[in-house]
């Protein structure tokens, strides 16, 4: 009797060590699933932050472009604007140029051809469908051929051309535009060819905020 108790009794031990050992299998399974899953929700918040930090990095390298583009009668016209205080936000937004090439303005004259009257229509829509209270300097450039009084006449006259067929056509408010001549004193271009005086023949639309 008392062996058969002994042997009774080590095969509950037995059992129990073995009923024991499941339990703490099962529960640092449990654990270890727990932790996986934390662990993935932590690497997801990562993830996302990460994708944040360089879409933030990508926008500010474009916008540190935009004001390295910026060529210096665009910076003048932000600062007159600025002084003037005819901006909300004191930004540049970007500069269209319209150049003798593309637009084909007539020699000695500041009438518009189809093709810059097109060119303005354009920018119009652009203006129309970004909806932002703008302001925009107009400026008219020539080349070196003639007088400096000359060419800065023709500038202003082309530039006015521009700034009346704006408001005319497009309904665009005077009050928000200033025309300035430059006439041959920023060349872009050689006026020593065809080519550079052509790129030199423009008037350039700054768009300011």
């Amino acid at each position: 009797m008392r062996n058969r108790a002994w042997i009774v009794a080590a095969s509950l031990i037995v059992v129990l060590a073995g009923t024991t050992g499941c339990a703490t299998k099962k529960y640092v399974k449990t654990e270890t699933g727990a932790v996986n899953t934390r662990v993935d929700e932590v690497q997801g918040q990562v993830e996302q932050t990460q994708t944040r930090l360089n879409t933030h990095d990508r926008t500010l390298s474009d916008h540190e472009q935009k004001i390295g583009d910026i060529s210096k009668t665009a910076q003048e016209a932000l600062n007159r604007a600025q002084e003037a205080g005819k901006l909300a936000e004191g930004k540049f937004l970007y500069e269209t140029v319209l150049t003798d090439d593309k637009v084909k303005f007539g020699f000695d004259t500041s009438d518009l051809s189809p093709e810059a009257q097109a060119a303005i229509d354009q920018f119009a829509e652009q203006l129309k469908t970004e909806n932002k209270n703008v302001y925009i300097e107009i400026q008219g450039h020539t080349d070196n051929v003639g007088s400096d009084k000359y060419n800065e006449e023709l500038g202003l006259l082309r530039a006015e051309a521009v700034r009346r067929y704006l408001n005319q056509k497009h309904n665009f408010p005077l009050h928000r535009i200033n025309v300035i001549s430059y006439g041959e004193a920023a060349p872009v271009a050689d006026n020593g060819n065809r080519t550079g005086r052509s790129q030199n023949r423009r008037v350039a639309l700054v768009v300011l905020q």
